[in-house]
């Protein structure tokens, strides 16, 4: 099992981060009661595929561990199959048994406050005219066919009138214009992803790989990798970008070579936290300016699609979720939440709805990144009889469809037909809904189908 070494730090309150003593029943900031919060589950990662068996696609990949005598040769729904993690943990819908409850070791809250709009100035008409005058001679000039031509200023998307500057900013408004990261698209064969910037933050921390491939044997294979940048650490746009790039690339070289899709998985995320963990490798120089920043840090779940075999795996609050073509059929959850309200819900001490509802509930337990305390990767398999789609999602759609049966009454009918315009809903969707968040969805349909040779 390849980890991450575990950091010698103090342990720290939940709720304000405060240094804890050992023996502490409350915390001496704040007074929190540190008995009310459960440690995180233990995980201990493998490569087998537990009871979920393995694809239909001919590839000689190593045998699952063996069934108990009664067990099911073929499961049917994810729902049916409620599935294992790595650890042969239960995922939601079948609660583990004789779980302990004991202080948790640490948690990180990644939500800071957000302002509730940033106020825009009012046009300057002088601009605005001027603006237009200098469109109006350049089109002019164009259609003339003159050699001089003169390039078109950019005019700022908020207060449609200013002039942009050679930074990025309205001469008039002051507003940043658009970064390439504000609102990305992208398919690859029959897998497609969108990430927005959302109304509320100043940029998007999100980041997206979206792949389709041929194992030896020819047959099709689609895969999705979403992070979500932690926001209280330092650069989480730089953390999310390089853990679902290398994570891409690592999931296409191993399944091109045969390796099973799990552990495939489970091997990228270990690859992808190496990618954020070299982040933090800075000058001492560099740190000294900046002493009280975290290390860059994300979250990560990611989903590969054969025509056999559904695979997810996860680090974090990130989410995939599983609807089927057929609404009649019921959508479930695949993943469970790295977060304080799921250790609540998990420990019997809250009820989802309160849990969620928690100003607290996106403190998250599990991340990438040079100062977390375990790398822990998740990893699950199912075999669904009917076709479907796979949403793969940050919190920043999820939070407003949170449920499973939410998520499939938001997901487009022809969603494995059209995933791109599929995905491009599901952002709407969020952004109608407050887009407090930067929201990041993929789209895999199931069973993958032949797209051509290679990926794109």
């Amino acid at each position: 099992m390849s980890q991450m070494p575990q950091q010698a730090a103090p342990a720290k309150c939940p709720s304000c981060a405060e240094p804890l003593e050992s023996g502490d029943l409350f915390c001496g900031a704040c007074g929190y009661d540190l008995s009310a919060v459960p440690a995180a589950p233990q995980d201990h990662p493998t490569l087998t595929m537990g009871a979920s068996g393995v694809g239909s696609s001919g590839v000689d990949w190593p045998p699952p561990e063996p069934q108990s005598p009664g067990t099911p040769a073929a499961p049917h729904l994810p729902t049916d199959l409620p599935g294992t993690d790595s650890g042969g943990k239960p995922l939601p819908g079948a609660p583990a048994h004789g779980s302990t409850v004991s202080p948790a070791s640490g948690v990180r809250f990644d939500r800071p406050p957000e302002p509730d709009d940033y106020p825009l100035q009012a046009p300057d008409p002088r601009i605005a005219a001027s603006a237009a005058e200098t469109a109006d001679t350049s089109e002019a000039s164009e259609a003339s066919g003159s050699a001089d031509t003169v390039e078109t200023p950019k005019v700022c998307v908020a207060c449609r009138a200013g002039r942009v500057d050679d930074d990025g900013y309205c001469e008039n408004c002051g507003h940043a214009q658009p970064r390439e990261r504000d609102h990305m698209e992208q398919e690859s064969g029959p897998v497609a992803a969108v990430s927005d910037r959302g109304l509320r933050h100043h940029r998007n921390e999100d980041a997206f790989t979206v792949e389709h491939t041929a194992l030896p044997d020819g047959t099709p294979a689609t895969l999705a990798v979403v992070c979500d940048g932690v926001s209280s650490a330092t650069r989480p746009d730089e953390a999310s970008m390089a853990a679902s790039r290398v994570a891409g690339e690592a999931l296409l070289a191993a399944l091109g070579q045969g390796t099973h899709p799990q552990q495939a998985m489970h091997e990228a995320i270990v690859a992808a936290s190496q990618a954020v963990n070299a982040l933090a490798e800075e000058p001492p120089s560099a740190r000294e300016h900046t002493p009280h920043q975290n290390a860059p840090a994300c979250t990560i779940v990611g989903s590969i699609v054969t025509p056999g075999l559904l695979v997810v795996g996860w680090v974090g609050d990130s989410r995939a979720y599983w609807v089927p073509v057929d609404r009649s059929s019921p959508a479930a959850r695949l993943t469970e939440d790295d977060s304080w309200a799921a250790q609540m819900v998990a420990a019997g001490l809250m009820s989802e709805a309160e849990a969620y509802a928690d100003e607290r509930a996106h403190a998250i337990t599990g991340w990438l990144g040079a100062d977390a305390y375990e790398l822990e990767p998740h990893t699950a398999s199912f075999k669904p009889d009917r076709p479907g789609v796979v949403v793969v999602c940050t919190d920043g759609l999820w939070n407003y469809a949170e449920t499973a049966e939410e998520m499939s009454e938001v997901v487009p009918a022809d969603a494995a037909l059209r995933p791109l315009h599929a995905a491009r809903v599901l952002v709407g969707h969020a952004l109608d809904g407050g887009g407090h968040d930067n929201v990041t969805v993929a789209l895999l349909p199931f069973p993958a189908t032949a797209q051509g040779a290679g990926s794109a």
